[in-house]
């Protein structure tokens, strides 16, 4: 049982009774809280997420899995709505442990156990893993991202201030099950999700750069990236 400070929002781990709290938060940016199950037993991990008084609680269920093979459950938290937030694993959990870390243009500031590259935009293909982290800051022209993936719902997150795109690759289910918004935060005027059009393993976005940083970040689980790709180029 221990309580974190994690102002950087650098890769932790929670057991039950674990808190971590960030108080960092920039207004106008958009953040997601990234949580893995790590406990490689195939049970379900309730995970409070507090943004303060303002607004009640959510429990982010993180899905069970076996040998840490399980997609990213996602919380979407807004610097507009608070400055903190705070991640919690209950002490009645009976067992279970998180993996956390902190997305978003500017976060983790700590990238310790994450792969932190810059994305260039010359069509050169990149693998996507689980931990990778890429940035960029689009010049002023139209540009087209790509992300391939062979696995079944692949899910990755593009940021920018204040908004988020999650693209989801070969998708099945609801993805609300493991993208939960809280505060103001709501589909269509913070983030949006992306599906294919046609072929279901690539996802082709056009967008124009403005001068402002855009990163790109994995929520999916080391074995679902296998052969996971990204791309950008200037058209």
């Amino acid at each position: 049982m221990s309580t974190t400070i994690w102002n950087d929002g650098r890769s932790i781990a929670l057991t039950k009774g674990d808190t971590a709290t960030c108080e960092a938060l920039k207004a106008g940016q958009l953040y997601a809280i990234f949580l893995y199950n790590a406990s490689g037993e195939d049970q379900d991990i309730p995970v409070n997420v507090n943004i303060g008084n303002g607004f009640p609680p959510k429990t982010v269920t993180v899905p069970g899995t076996t040998g840490n093979k399980g997609i990213a459950a996602l919380a979407l938290v807004s610097g507009t709505d608070t400055q903190t937030v705070s991640i919690s694993i209950s002490n009645q959990q009976s067992s279970g442990k998180v993996d956390a870390w902190i997305g978003s243009v500017g976060m983790p500031t700590n990238t310790s156990g994450i792969e932190n590259m810059q994305l260039p935009f010359n069509g050169e293909t990149h693998s996507y893993g689980t931990r990778d982290r890429y940035y960029a800051v689009p010049e002023s022209r139209w540009y087209q991202l790509s992300v391939r993936s062979p696995q079944t719902q692949f899910i990755s997150v593009q940021f920018t201030e204040n908004k988020a795109k999650v693209f989801i690759n070969n998708p099945v289910g609801d993805p609300a099950n493991v993208i939960i918004p809280t505060g103001t935060v709501a589909l269509g005027a913070n983030y949006e999700v992306i599906k294919p059009q046609g072929v279901p393993q690539v996802i082709t976005y056009q967008d124009q750069g403005n001068g402002q940083q855009k990163v790109w970040m994995n929520a999916d689980s080391q074995q679902n990236s296998s052969d996971s790709t990204i791309a950008a180029q200037y058209l």
